[in-house]
């Protein structure tokens, strides 16, 4: 098969897929016409849109959605790894309903905001901590208090790192960016990048990276990377920043525990606050302590939220009473065999496709070979992807259509099971595109 009619046949079975799932789905594409008339493009989160339109769910319950057409499917997507209790967790529940019944929002201090503070810091090896409304929020404050503890202007971020809303670089920054000075930095490359930060240094107020890229792909950082910018950073004055919003769930402490590297400062999501709006940014005291509003120079740090209490009380329960640190090893663990078994799937039948990550968040590629770096995955064929996700949903397994996963605590291992076999459906069905 050539390469043109190899791109036709790709292109017959992706109208085919929709055409199948539009036929399936009249409500959802309903709803979708009801709201480009209010939403641009029905939107108002960019990440949920899918092709040919979105699905519209009506009901969630423990690991299963439920859309506006009655079909049903086992989710997998996990809310982008802040779904990780699962729709309905009855602890969950519990820790909700008495927050509502003790009132919402105080406008005050309260104890739940320095109980959760307490299960934080210990847990991930902070000296102090802030909680903002999201991961984006954590970020933006983490790295503004990097420029005013060295009194530099630029961040280096990686090139194809994204860490919300407003700090996106998947292919350069994006046009809606903060307008931080940056200087991109290469993933996974360490001699380039060492360059760039001593060609930078005096510049440099902060490095930021995740441990391992979530939205780039689900790609580990090397560790010898990883030990490279804390070399640099630490010796140049430079503050190093992990953004764990998802990473943070790949290992008790976090992901930088299970390397051994600790940073100056780290961000955290959803899941910690139980999968409600939440975000924190904690760290060394020195530069924690630039917000401590006791001091007469103290920055500011605004947020109506902030120490809201449902997320206060429902992130102190879900700590402490369900994502306990042996539990969050059992996820981590059932997610690396699904992770091999797919590989090991791809591999027995000579595809090209690839499940990279690590943990309970993996991310399926149309692609072969090592995949270390973003730019390993410049090439793909994005069809691909698109395929995969509508021939997945239409064996009620939901997933993102760029093929990232994130396990919650309640998909079983039953549930990876049918996943394995959906893939593999997918292999035999389509098998003359993948090779």
């Amino acid at each position: 098969m050539t390469a043109a009619e190899r791109s036709t046949r790709i292109d017959e079975a992706l109208a085919e897929a929709s055409a199948a799932f539009a036929a399936r789905h009249p409500k959802s594409l309903a709803l979708h016409e009801r709201a480009t008339a209010v939403m641009p493009g029905g939107n108002t989160r960019t990440v949920l849109f899918t092709s040919p339109f979105p699905l519209r769910v009506e009901h969630a319950a423990g690991a299963e959605i439920t859309d506006a057409d009655g079909l049903t499917y086992l989710d997998f997507l996990g809310e982008y790894s802040a779904g990780l209790y699962g729709h309905s967790h009855p602890v969950i529940l519990e820790a909700a309903r008495s927050a509502l019944d003790s009132g919402l929002n105080f406008g005050a201090h309260h104890g739940a905001e320095i109980a959760l503070a307490e299960v934080v810091t210990r847990r991930f090896g902070l000296d102090l901590v802030r909680f903002t409304n999201s991961g984006t929020e954590a970020n933006m404050m983490a790295l503004s208090a990097a420029r005013c503890f060295t009194g530099r202007g630029r961040i280096m971020p990686m090139q194809g790192g994204y860490h919300g809303g407003t700090l996106y670089f998947s292919h350069g920054a994006s046009p809606v960016n903060a307008p931080f000075d940056c200087v991109l930095g290469h993933y996974n490359d360490i001699e380039g990048t060492r360059r760039l930060i001593a060609a930078h240094a005096d510049e440099l107020a902060a490095v930021i990276l995740e441990p391992m890229l979530g939205g780039g792909g689900c790609i580990p950082a090397d560790p010898a990377f990883i030990a490279m910018l804390r070399e640099e950073t630490a010796r140049r004055g430079i503050v190093l920043v992990f953004d764990e919003v998802m990473t943070s769930r790949l290992h008790p402490g976090g992901l930088s525990a299970r390397l051994g590297i600790e940073p100056d400062l780290k961000t955290l999501g959803k899941y910690v606050g139980g999968g409600m709006s939440f975000g924190a940014f904690g760290g060394r005291r020195e530069i924690m302590e630039l917000f401590d509003p006791r001091r007469p120079d103290a920055l500011p740090h605004a947020g109506t939220f902030n120490n809201n209490t449902l997320t206060m009380t429902v992130g102190g329960v879900a700590m402490t009473r369900i994502f306990t640190p042996a539990v969050c090893e059992q996820l981590n663990a059932r997610g690396d065999r699904l992770r091999e078994a797919l590989n090991e799937l791809f591999m027995r039948y000579q595809v090209r496709m690839s499940a990279t990550g690590q943990g309970s968040m993996i991310a399926l590629h149309p692609a072969a070979g090592a995949i270390t770096r973003p730019e390993d995955l410049d090439g793909i064929d994005k069809r691909l992807r698109q395929l995969l996700f509508l021939d997945l949903l239409e064996q009620g397994i939901y997933i993102a259509e760029r093929g990232f996963m994130a396990l919650s605590l309640v998909v079983s291992d039953a549930g990876c099971d049918r996943l394995v076999r959906a893939v593999e459906s997918h292999i035999t069905r389509r098998r003359a595109l993948l090779v």
